[in-house]
């Protein structure tokens, strides 16, 4: 499960935001393709289903496709369905991923990884509306808003010819770029919170606001992997504790990117670096060791090799929650479905 919930596509105060909220407000109605770029984890998936549920096809269904996850002799099927009998295997016809999404929104995700080959089939549909399934000679019509989305430069894969030119045109009648988290610091704390928020009712669990140092901090961090990597040091946060959450990773993220930029970093020994280093796989080899037993302490300390007490006392430093805490999270994980 993705733990990033949706609802976030356009939240913040900052400058890009309220442009790009803007931008996306005049568009959504309409029926035209739109092309997301930005980095990963900016949320660009999440804006696509944002552009359905405030688009004339928000009944239909939202389909998905990753043009990047499904190998390219696979995709052509998956996009456009096959008949009975189109090749071995299949012995009964199935629609596609196209036809699924009639009436509602197709969403390309990394669209650039599009092998070339299905690129022009991908434009014939774009074109017209129409395509056949493989192994069957017959135009089906869907009409559905196809929303696509790249971390790549199209730009420049056009240009090196890995992207074709007439395509890209057809994709790009509007484009959405998503701003990195490091050019939006001051929806930082806005965001934090509205997880924080989020993930103790999807964990049913407690915790305090982050204190104004902790959002201070997090303001300053790079965060290369953007919103989806707040989101998960924010569920940590939640789940085990401020203490086991995000400082050690991010120091150490810090450290490096601060470095590579010559730029000064407070001093700190590899003797420190090392005992974070430790302190972070002993606290992962617990939380593993916990889930595998079904968070009994006892079998999790024999499959650890340690004692009891030990156990306990490393779980007490480490922050980890109480086994009761743990099984209520646990059992509401299984229970409740996905954000999404």
């Amino acid at each position: 499960m993705n733990p990033v919930p949706p609802d976030h596509a356009l939240f913040g105060r900052s400058k890009a935001m309220a442009a790009l909220k803007a931008r996306a407000e005049k568009i959504c109605r309409t029926t035209l393709p739109v092309l997301l770029s930005g980095e990963g984890g900016t949320g660009k998936e999440a804006l696509a289903r944002w552009l359905h549920a405030n688009s004339e096809y928000a009944a239909g269904d939202f389909v998905k496709v990753s043009c990047a996850a499904i190998p390219g002799t696979l995709l052509e099927s998956e996009l456009f369905g096959y008949e009975a009998g189109a090749f071995t295997g299949a012995t009964v016809a199935k629609p596609g991923r196209v036809e699924l999404a009639h009436r509602g929104t197709l969403f390309l995700d990394e669209i650039a990884d599009l092998d070339l080959s299905l690129q022009s089939k991908l434009l014939h549909f774009l074109q017209d509306g129409t395509y056949c399934r493989i192994g069957d000679h017959a135009e089906r019509r869907v009409d559905a808003r196809v929303v696509c989305a790249t971390h790549k430069d199209l730009d420049e894969e056009t240009a090196a010819g890995r992207f074709r030119q007439d395509l890209f045109y057809r994709i790009h009648v509007f484009r959405l770029q998503l701003p990195p988290l490091r050019a939006r610091r001051e929806d930082i704390p806005l965001l934090a919170e509205f997880f924080r928020t989020h993930f103790q009712k999807q964990f049913g669990m407690k915790t305090e606001p982050f204190p104004p140092e902790m959002l201070e901090y997090l303001k300053n961090l790079p965060w290369p992997g953007n919103i989806r990597e707040l989101a998960n040091g924010v569920a940590r946060y939640v789940l085990i504790g401020p203490e086991a959450a995000m400082h050690q990773e991010q120091t150490a993220k810090r450290i490096k990117t601060t470095a590579s930029a010559g730029a000064a970093v407070a001093p700190v020994t590899l003797k420190q670096l090392a005992k974070g280093a430790i302190k972070e796989l002993e606290r992962n080899a617990i939380l593993e060791a916990l889930r595998e037993n079904q968070w009994n302490r006892r079998k999790a300390a024999l499959a650890l090799k340690i004692s009891y007490r030990s156990l306990i006392y490393k779980i007490r430093e480490a922050g980890l929650p109480s086994r009761r805490a743990s099984l209520r999270a646990a059992h509401d994980a299984e229970t409740k479905s996905s954000p999404f």
